[in-house]
């Protein structure tokens, strides 16, 4: 089927509770945005299952939890204060800013249409600098991570020491990062304030090849994990000339996003760079000697990246689906559906009473209660159930359970399916056992 458009997409986050924009009731913050009850929800299974699959369920992997204002002498050292640069021009008439290598520099300006008043690019940092201290005068500069990275690698002795890994091995992170944007845009793919999703894994000079293809391939199997389309997905080897300072190869998963294809994921070749410019800047050693051959090496890092935020939109883009559903008088109603995958759906269970009648609902209340103390479950007994369904289809609850009036007898409930409507009549004893089966996690 085709993609949604940005404006769909942007329009039931928002209606539905997964985004809002942030500082709403003060006109808001340029491409700042808030994850509502349900967006937090999802985003925090897309985290989850992300830890589950490569932090628990991998013997070579630890986790680890970085600061996120670090010594300045550490992006000194990363190549951070030197290189971490956009090109910056701005238009002379109106003082937009653009990233010089994203736009045409021989067009007008885009925003005010005047011709040949763009200044030549200049290099534009953008770590976003703040003090620590009392006195901004007296104070020592700081700066929000760029990245989680290099919090990784300064800790790796300590963490080499106390986990007892040997390499290859993997120190896996999620947290916020802070870039300060040219040009932040297109909902939450590109925003000032993101998360990141970050492993580093350090192997052996001579096996980097074997381990970036095993990395590549896992990036491919998270993503089918996400239920994101695969035909939208397309890799882009990063020519020499593009590299980022740090990087000896590096392939980005592209995805057909609305607005056009561009990063999803990146998978890095760091080489011995970072180590090796810790080492160098702090004086210690973080050389890596094998217990078992004694040779001593300083280990090459292979660097899986994932973006949180980009994971969630790509989720919902793939997810979301029109699709014609009969109605009770014959006729064809539009049904929209966000097939999530049931590990990363926000709801996983909808609890409906057919009415708001005392009866209904004593029957209703206690199942809801019992489901939730092991799945994500709601209780909803406004509107007709018709619209509750519809309202469960548009945020992607896997099942819906409907308590009737027949359920006062045969203590049976109805179990409605979100992708194939079909409904089923489950004994309210055997729900659990019905969820246990049914749900894939």
């Amino acid at each position: 089927m085709s993609q949604p458009s940005m404006d769909t997409i942007v329009n039931l986050a928002k209606t539905r509770g997964f985004v809002f924009p942030g500082s709403d009731i003060y006109g808001g913050l340029a491409n700042s945005w808030d994850y509502g009850p349900l967006g937090v929800e999802l985003k925090n299974n897309i985290k989850h299952e992300w830890w589950k699959r490569f932090v628990h369920g991998r013997i070579d992997m630890v986790g680890q939890d970085g600061a996120i204002i670090m010594n300045p002498k550490v992006w000194e050292a990363s190549g951070h204060l030197e290189n971490f640069t956009d090109p910056l021009v701005e238009c002379k008439n109106c003082h937009e800013r653009y990233r010089a290598d994203q736009i045409d520099l021989t067009k007008p300006c885009a925003k005010c249409g005047k011709s040949e008043t763009l200044t030549e690019p200049a290099s534009f940092n953008m770590m976003f600098k703040t003090f620590m201290g009392p006195k901004e005068e007296s104070a020592s500069t700081v700066y929000l991570r760029p990245e989680t990275a290099q919090a990784i690698f300064v800790d790796f002795p300590q963490v080499l020491m106390t986990s007892r890994k040997r390499i290859p091995f993997g120190i896996a992170q999620i947290g916020k990062a802070f870039r300060n944007e040219i040009t932040p845009g297109n909902f939450i793919f590109r925003t000032r304030e993101f998360e990141q999703m970050e492993i580093e894994y350090f192997v052996h000079p001579d096996d980097w090849k074997e381990k970036f293809e095993m990395w590549l391939k896992e990036l491919h199997g998270w993503i089918d994990f996400c239920g994101i389309k695969k035909e939208w997905v397309h890799e882009y080897e990063t020519p020499g000339s593009e590299l980022a300072h740090y990087s000896e190869r590096t392939v980005d998963l592209e995805f057909d996003f609305p607005f056009g294809k561009s990063e999803l994921y990146g998978l890095a070749y760091r080489t011995d760079h970072d180590l090796k410019k810790h080492s160098e800047y702090s004086g210690r050693d973080l050389s890596y000697t094998d217990t078992v051959t004694g040779e001593k090496y300083i280990p090459h890092v292979i660097e899986p990246s994932l973006g949180v935020d980009r994971t969630l939109l790509a989720v919902m883009l793939s997810a979301y689906t029109e699709e014609e559903a009969p109605t009770a008088d014959g006729g064809v109603d539009k049904r929209v559906v966000m097939k999530f995958p049931h590990a990363l759906a926000p709801i996983k269970i909808a609890v409906l009473p057919l009415s708001k009648k005392p009866e209904l609902r004593d029957v209703a209340l206690p199942i809801v209660e019992k489901l939730s103390k092991k799945w994500n479950a709601e209780y909803d007994e406004t509107q007709s159930i018709g619209r509750r369904y519809r309202r469960q289809d548009e945020i992607g609850t896997p099942y819906c359970v409907t308590v009737d009036f027949d359920s006062l007898n045969d203590h049976a409930v109805t179990v409605r399916d979100r992708d194939t409507m079909v409904q089923e009549r489950i004994a309210i004893g055997e729900l659990e056992d019905y969820f246990f089966k049914n749900l894939k996690s």
